[in-house]
């Protein structure tokens, strides 16, 4: 079997490098390279690779944020220069990494594990959970990306208006436009500060920025109203949180 693998590196250097090792494995065919995140979306489309070599700190889109856009059905080997909390996402996952530099037997190991994963197909996180584990307690997103058909839309959490649960997804509200992102709520509002963005319902997640007033619906519950006019419920246990974040008695 011919593992199809895509490089995604802005360092050429570090580009040639994997390349150079690749030659010397009889079933490793490099089907493409990438200089940054927005490239390496279009080429995991267009060449369906069994195996990702990608970089963790690049422009316009980081390394989570491209396994976000890709899926899973791959087996990734992040590559990486000296993130700390990366490393130990990736050993929690059981997902290998070069720490750079990286010599031909490290790469060979590597690679090893790649052949392993391949033939057992074990469950890979989701990659938003990744990139959580990854983060430096108390960081959070700064910003949002979406994969729209062959659009790839980038917001910033600031102006993201609200979320709401749809199954195993979440719709994105921001600027009048909503986008659909593979995501769960939970996972969605456990990236994103928490002082900033409120559960106010178990299906909801609402900047606390865009609520003007908040009044009561039923006996237990209540509704928001945001700066569009959107209404958006609000249980007895969101109050609460609603309450404690707005200082309001």
């Amino acid at each position: 079997m011919t593992i199809r693998a895509v490089i995604v590196d802005d360092e050429e250097l570090a580009r040639g490098l994997i390349r150079e090792y690749s030659q010397m494995e009889a079933d490793l065919e490099i089907v493409a390279e990438c200089g940054n995140g927005f490239d390496a979306v279009k080429a995991v489309a267009e060449h369906r690779p069994d195996l990702l070599f990608l970089d963790v700190q690049m422009p316009k889109l980081n390394g989570f944020e491209v396994l976000e856009l890709v899926g899973n059905d791959l087996a990734v080997v992040f590559v990486t220069a000296h993130d700390q909390y990366a490393m130990k996402a990736f050993d929690a996952a059981a997902v290998d990494y070069l720490l750079k530099p990286f010599d031909a037997d490290r790469f060979r190991t590597a690679l090893g594990r790649v052949r392993r994963r391949i033939g057992e197909k074990p469950a890979v996180p989701e990659a938003a959970e990744l990139h959580r584990a990854a983060r430096e307690p108390g960081r959070y997103l700064h910003r949002v990306v979406v994969k729209d058909g062959t659009r790839i839309h980038i917001i910033p959490s600031g102006q993201l208006d609200y979320a709401e649960a749809q199954d195993d997804y979440v719709a994105l509200r921001s600027g009048g436009k909503t986008y659909l992102k593979a995501q769960t709520i939970s996972s969605l509002e456990s990236s994103l500060d928490p002082d900033r963005f409120v559960r106010t319902h178990r299906s909801y997640l609402v900047n606390l920025e865009r609520v003007t007033k908040v009044e009561p619906y039923t006996r237990d519950t209540r509704i928001v109203t945001l700066m569009d006019g959107t209404k958006v419920p609000v249980s007895r246990a969101g109050y609460l949180r609603l309450k404690e974040l707005m200082g309001t008695a």
